[in-house]
């Protein structure tokens, strides 16, 4: 791969770093120079978001710039002038639909050879992607990465205007830019970025060399957006993070997390989540906070991603499975009826048949809600890559067939004791099959399908459960 001038490539080794210094706080207002203003004037945009909420919410940020830039926003990348995927790295499969995307939509460039392709987020940050993208991907104009959206409007401007690639992705620890523009997806729920990148480096995963080291946003900037988000009419906010159980220690912030989750209780919001916890930092403070609160759901993330401490060991948790199991029936103990998701991976490097019924036992006794569960691939570049992958890929598919079956079970009994009673729902909107069938979500993170009455988006009402499935529930507005 040859570099052109004015390249910044990935620098995985660079993104790896972390020094004492903290992360500069930029408030100074976002402006778009002059010139490139009206460059997407009678231009549409297609954005299309792979990933974590994390990628949602800067895909919201991607949005507002560009409108800003008179572009206007479109369904059907055929009709686009400016295609942009914003990617996701945590898995080799998303990459690889990424990819296989990328691959199908080329044959616009022959019918429209002005349109741009973009490619930013989690990817472009990988040395071998931009590598790949660089040399079989000729068609893709545009690369920028994590933590350089703000300068969206000039590096666009760079491909629109003089027809050469652009690429700039900062392989650093980062900084924090505030006002930044924003055009929300939802109208009733918003996330909120309450800081930016991950220290903790779990042998697996590439996260901290894509997001860059723990950086907090001000406790008044986030309370102030929180403000703003409740005149504008949201009912439900989820503060976001990579592990927002770390947030304020850069800054020195007494209470941390839990005090920042309490100052927006106060704000009187009728609906508080976050995502997502490290078992690591999550404080008895922040289970008492959670407790006191009717407005902070009780519905909690707590990945634990094995139920060994060996293999934990392995992955760099920094837990052992006692200390787990302590911090998870605490939280059951403290927050009555609190519903728990968690993350697991089977198929760990060296992880024996007996390690992996570690996880199943301990599922059978934590019987959570829901699991988001996954078969290990390896990240290039993590810790984890280097070590030998000596789990068949037949024997890791009937890991996870028997960890999916034992905890489905359990979220079927879970939801199964819901049908009679009476939850509140915030309604997201109107089934796409039958539009009298509207759905939406308990307190407790439960999908609920029911025969609508007279709700509207947006309206918490009152809905009395009729029957349950193993993902979602059935009932009836009061």
């Amino acid at each position: 791969m040859k570099k052109q001038p004015g390249w910044a490539l990935p620098d995985l080794k660079e993104a790896q770093k972390r020094t004492n210094a903290e992360a500069h706080i930029e408030k100074n207002l976002f402006q778009i120079p002059e010139q490139i203003k009206m460059l997407g004037q009678g231009k549409k945009y297609y954005l299309r978001t792979y990933g974590c909420q994390a990628n949602e919410r800067d895909s919201e940020t991607l949005a507002g710039i560009l409108e800003e830039m008179a572009f206007t926003p479109c369904d059907n990348p055929e009709d686009a002038d400016f295609i942009l995927l914003n990617t996701c790295a945590i898995r080799k499969n998303a990459e690889d639909k990424v990819l296989g995307e990328l691959g199908s939509l080329k044959r616009l460039k022959r019918e429209k050879p002005d349109i741009v392709f973009g490619l930013c987020g989690c990817m472009a940050q990988e040395e071998e992607i931009v590598e790949t993208l660089l040399e079989k991907y000729r068609h893709v104009d545009l690369i920028f990465g994590t933590h350089n959206i703000h300068r969206l409007p000039e590096l666009l401007y760079q491909v629109m205007m003089n027809g050469k690639r652009s690429v700039e992705v900062l392989s650093k620890e980062g900084d924090v830019i505030e006002n930044l523009p924003v055009r929300r997806f939802g109208k009733h729920k918003a996330w909120v970025n309450i800081m930016y990148g991950c220290d903790k480096f779990c042998t697996y995963c590439i996260v901290p060399y894509t997001r860059g080291k723990e950086r907090s946003r001000t406790m008044e900037d986030v309370l102030d957006e929180i403000r703003t988000l409740k005149q504008e009419g949201f009912k439900e906010v989820t503060l976001l993070g990579q592990n927002v159980n770390s947030y304020g220690k850069d800054l020195h912030i007494e209470g941390g997390f839990a005090k920042l989750l309490e100052e927006t209780a106060k704000i009187g919001i009728e609906r508080i989540r976050f995502t997502t916890s490290h078992p690591w930092d999550f404080s008895d403070e922040m289970v008492d906070v959670i407790a006191q609160y009717d407005n902070i759901m009780p519905f909690i993330h707590l990945p634990v991603q094995s139920g060994d401490s060996d293999v934990l060991k392995l992955m760099g948790r920094r837990y052992s499975i006692e200390q787990y199991k302590t911090l998870f029936h605490k939280i059951e103990e403290k927050i009555p009826g609190c519903a728990i998701s968690t993350d697991i991976i089977v198929g760990f490097p060296n992880e024996t048949k007996e390690q992996f019924q570690h996880t199943l036992d301990l599922v059978d006794e934590c019987k959570f809600d829901n699991a988001f569960t996954f078969i290990y691939s390896p990240r290039e570049g993590t810790p984890a890559a280097r070590m030998e992958d000596n789990i068949p890929l037949e024997e890791k598919q009937e890991r996870l067939q028997q960890l999916n079956e034992r905890w489905n079970k359990y979220a079927l009994e879970k939801n199964l004791a819901y049908i009679g009673k009476t939850v509140k729902v915030l309604v997201d909107g109107p089934s796409k099959k039958n539009k009298d069938i509207y759905s939406g979500y308990t307190d407790t993170n439960k999908l609920v399908n029911f025969v609508r009455k007279d709700a509207e988006p947006g309206d918490i009402v009152e809905v009395k459960i009729t029957d349950a499935k193993t993902f979602s529930l059935d009932g009836e507005q009061l």
